[in-house]
């Protein structure tokens, strides 16, 4: 459940991962559901999962973590109207060439693009990996 309130006529949802209330935005909605149904139902460590990672000149939405603090998956969120094309995988690409990670998932809240990359190819995935898969 989200923990949700109105600052000054405007909606706002409290992150528990940047322990503050941000703005209740479409994209935010998605990137909320996503996160705690990593936690409640895929079992991912929330301690391990950082959200607004600073990269350079950039930000990306959400990054899982190792228990040595490696990165391992690199999470972008669009809001639920913004189609996931080439030029998001493009984007979460670009976020990448600084992460390093095994593994990508791109998600608007009706669909996920789940993809593994092994010396610079993608494969793609059904299903998100368990934690205890992604090293």
């Amino acid at each position: 459940m989200l923990n949700r309130k109105i600052i000054e006529g405007k909606e706002y949802v409290f992150c528990e991962w940047r322990r503050k209330f941000v703005r209740f935005t479409p994209e935010e909605y998605v990137r909320q559901t996503f996160l705690h149904y990593l936690i409640e139902q895929v079992q991912y460590p929330k301690h391990l999962i950082a959200v607004e990672v600073p990269l350079t000149n950039k930000r990306a939405d959400a990054v899982v973590y190792s228990k040595t603090m490696q990165p391992l998956m690199l999470v972008e969120f669009k809001a639920d109207s913004v189609e996931l094309t080439q030029k998001t995988l493009d984007q979460a690409a670009i976020y990448n060439r600084q992460l390093h990670v095994p593994y990508l998932i791109l998600h608007n809240g009706r669909s996920t693009i789940i993809g593994r990359i092994d010396e610079n190819k993608i494969t793609f995935a059904e299903q998100i990996p368990a934690y205890g898969d992604l090293a």
